[in-house]
């Protein structure tokens, strides 16, 4: 029974109002930030992603040292899921198996034995069929973690802890680069050399208000592991260096490889940049295919462990750099790698950062990392210094200390309530060995600890030669104390430290390092002129034909026009005429779009062809009106089955493209009915409703792309239906020569002409009935 007190709490769920904007809202910016700081943006003190950073912790805290055994991935990502990274097995898989892939990675971070995937696109293996293991440039990154070097944080569960950041004893922002999709924002950096990036750092530290101009000499551009050229100039670069923003040029390295008796082949043996060698392979396949680079006659595959790319002229008079210069346009032989430099400048705040600024926090960061471990290591040397001085004072006086434990009821409380400022060790005469440590000051007492020490002291630490250790071991940590106090005073010597820690990185990494020197090279961008398609094709006589139903095909050679033609069951001849392959080929479709087709790349005469619109984006709804070898300058006169229309030049109906390029604007019900070239002064309309109208070519517009101007006047029936619709509509349109007079051919074979002056009049008339014998189709020709 529930309590009517109104003074009483509710026990049942509490329901909060809002407006829904402002939940939105909230909730959104929740996901936003929580993708842009954990998940997407690298930091730009060790260049990781937190799911990165907890991939190699946890290899750490599984021993699986560069040196030592390799381990299951599935172990890996098994430890890493459950203590650090409540994601999916997938997700951190893929992201520990693309650290471990030196086609992605400059400088690999996890040693992978198994299938981690290749170059030509193929996924990894399943984790449980594959093992792992750190590589050195990983160690370097978590070096000093033991040494109170970063914060620690909790894991997701709270049972554990996690660096926030790793030490990173090497810019590997910039050395592996990094690229992520956040909420708003993205990052793309590519991979830079270490040897370039210290040198850069070494200089910076030299001088901190460091132009970018003085780093670009030390960093001159990306270090790609596949290598390429990069052809990018180098004012370009200097920009997307300062700004943190750009793109880098990037094209395969190839060379000519003689055949003898004047054959060769271009072999391609590094391709660009995140590029997958078997799309690649694909796409100049279809380059082939398409004859968009006629130059180029087979391409091969002759990959082992090493690239290797076989491209083969089509001719071996082609100039190979032209060659080249058409494939570096038509495939991804060449790309561009966008540079993004947006980072965690601190580990919370996102910020697109120039190069210099990605430099200095990463020096700032390792000043900060050397600080602490130095602090760190003050505080190990106090400590063993205090143990030092319970054995000294121990040795000292021997003699008591074992009195103490051996008949002592509680030998620690007795031994740190001794006063051995009094006890002396006694009977040196009686002794042949003076000990060093006599000549030491006896401590005023013991501290908890020295007790402990010496409690726990092994009884072959008795010997006189340990005093000598104890001696020497003292001596040596407090010189080492000193130097530490002085670094940590001087940031002078902090950075002179640096120096010196990233000169060892640079040996171990740099280019005198297996795999440590550059790859990417540098190159100007030897542009190659556009050549006319046509004139890289062999010009040969053909014979265009095309079925009513749209198969194309082009037999060799100039056949006679009235030849018998086989089509396919249901279809017949539409078209038919005479051409060269280097002609360019104008389909007019009735939806108003012009296609170019070139006489090359037509199918060959035998079989019945292909259908057009597998070459051309035609709708199946779209009818071809005419097929017309382009000639330049020459003019075509286009109309729509609403009587509007204008004359085009040919040069503004060529497309570029598959889909066309659109010509005529048609109504709702129009549809393009006419496309013929002009020949004469005058021109002549008819109607479907037998109308013929003439009127002077002059009253037409030359237009690039419209509707058009009336032709002729239809007037509005009403229909079957009731619906008003245009009583005709064109039929027919020509031109001619009024001198001339107009020819049409006749049913028995013959062709009449008619003088056509009693049909003259303004253009967009009605007309009159046709000449007698005119042909009941309505059709000029």
């Amino acid at each position: 029974m529930s309590s009517t007190d109104p003074n009483e709490p509710a026990t049942g769920p509490i329901q909060i109002s809002e407006p829904l904007s402002r939940a939105i809202g909230e909730r959104y910016l929740t996901y936003a930030l929580s993708t842009i700081m954990h998940r997407a943006l690298p930091d730009a003190r060790d260049g990781l992603k937190p799911v990165h950073r907890r991939i190699l912790y946890a290899m750490r805290e599984l021993r699986l040292s560069s040196s030592g055994g390799f381990r299951k991935s599935a172990k890996i990502s098994g430890d890493v899921m459950g203590n650090y990274h409540p994601h999916g097995d997938a997700a951190i898989y893929d992201a520990m198996a693309r650290l471990a892939q030196d086609f992605n990675v400059r400088y690999p971070l996890v040693d992978g034995q198994g299938n981690f995937g290749n170059i030509d696109g193929d996924n990894p293996a399943a984790s449980r069929y594959t093992e792992a293991r750190l590589t050195a440039a990983a160690e370097a990154l978590m070096e000093g973690l033991a040494e109170n070097a970063v914060d620690f944080r909790a894991n997701y569960d709270g049972t554990l802890e996690e660096p926030v950041v790793l030490p990173a004893a090497f810019p590997n922002l910039l050395a592996n680069g990094a690229s992520g999709i956040a909420v708003g924002m993205a990052t793309n950096i590519p991979p830079h050399n270490i040897h370039e990036l210290v040198d850069a750092c070494l200089v910076m530290i030299k001088d901190r208000n460091v132009t970018d101009e003085a780093l670009l000499a030390h960093v001159p551009g990306p270090d790609f592991p596949t290598g390429g050229v990069i052809v990018e100039p180098r004012e370009t670069i200097l920009e997307a260096y300062r700004t943190g923003r750009g793109s880098f040029r990037t094209r395969a390295r190839w060379q000519v490889e003689d055949l003898g008796r004047g054959t060769w082949q271009i072999v391609v043996t590094e391709i660009p940049y995140q590029v997958q060698k078997s799309k690649l392979i694909e796409r100049l396949a279809e380059v082939i295919q398409t004859k968009k680079v006629p130059l180029l006659a087979d391409v091969r595959d002759e990959s082992a462990d090493d690239i290797r790319i076989v491209l083969e002229p089509r001719s071996k008079n082609v100039d190979a750099d032209m060659l080249m210069g058409m494939l570096f346009r038509n495939s991804d032989l060449e790309t561009r790698f966008s540079l993004n430099m947006n980072v965690l400048i601190d580990g919370r705040t996102p910020k697109v950062c120039s190069l210099k600024e990605v430099l200095r926090a990463f020096l700032d960061h390792r000043r900060e990392v050397l600080i602490r471990r130095s602090r760190h290591r003050v505080e190990k040397i106090d400590h063993r210094l205090e143990v030092l001085q319970g054995f000294i004072t121990a040795f000292l006086n021997l003699d008591r200390v074992i009195d103490i434990i051996r008949y002592d009821a509680d030998p620690k409380a007795a031994l740190m309530a001794e006063d051995w400022a009094r006890k002396q060790a006694r009977a040196t005469s009686e002794k042949d060995y003076v000990s060093p440590l006599s000549l030491s000051r006896a401590a005023d007492g013991l501290t908890e600890v020295q007790a402990e020490a010496i409690l726990n002291m092994r009884l072959r630490s008795l010997r006189r030669l340990e005093e000598i250790e104890l001696l020497r071991e003292r001596d040596d940590l407090m010189r080492e104390r000193a130097g530490l106090d002085a670094l940590l005073a001087s940031e002078a010597l902090q950075w002179k430290q640096i120096s010196g820690e990233l000169k060892d990185i640079q040996k171990q990494f740099g280019k005198s390092a297996p795999g440590g020197a550059r790859r990417s090279a540098f190159a100007d961008a030897a542009e190659v002129e556009d050549v006319p398609l046509e004139a890289m094709i062999e010009r040969e006589p053909i014979t265009v034909i095309c079925s009513r139903m749209g198969w194309i095909r082009a037999m060799k050679g100039h056949q006679p026009l009235d030849a018998e033609v086989k089509f396919k069951d249901g279809d017949e001849g539409r078209f038919i005429f005479h051409a060269e392959t280097t002609d360019k080929i104008l389909l007019a479709g009735s939806n108003g779009r012009f296609y170019t087709l070139l006489g090359a790349n037509l199918p060959g005469g035998r079989g019945m062809g292909e259908p057009v619109r597998l070459m051309v984006d035609l709708p199946n709804e779209a009818e071809i009106i005419d097929l017309i070898v382009y000639r330049p300058g020459a003019k075509y006169i286009v109309a729509s089955s609403t009587g509007e229309g204008f004359v085009v030049l040919a040069d503004e109906v060529v497309a570029q493209t598959r889909a066309g390029k659109q010509v005529m604007n048609l109504g709702e019900d129009a549809r393009a009915i006419v496309c013929k070239p002009v020949a004469g002064d005058h021109v002549a309309v008819v109607s479907k409703n037998r109308k013929l109208l003439v009127f002077p070519l002059e009253e037409l517009p030359e237009m690039s792309r419209g509707k058009g101007v009336r032709l002729q006047k239809y007037n509005l029936a009403r229909g079957r239906q009731g619906v008003l619709e245009l009583d005709g509509g064109l039929s027919d349109l020509t031109t001619f020569d009024m001198a001339k007079g107009l020819s049409w051919a006749m049913s028995n074979g013959n062709t009449r002409t008619e003088p056509m002056a009693d049909w003259v009049a303004k253009r967009a008339g009605v007309g009159k009935a046709p000449p007698h014998g005119f042909p009941r189709d309505n059709r000029f020709t």
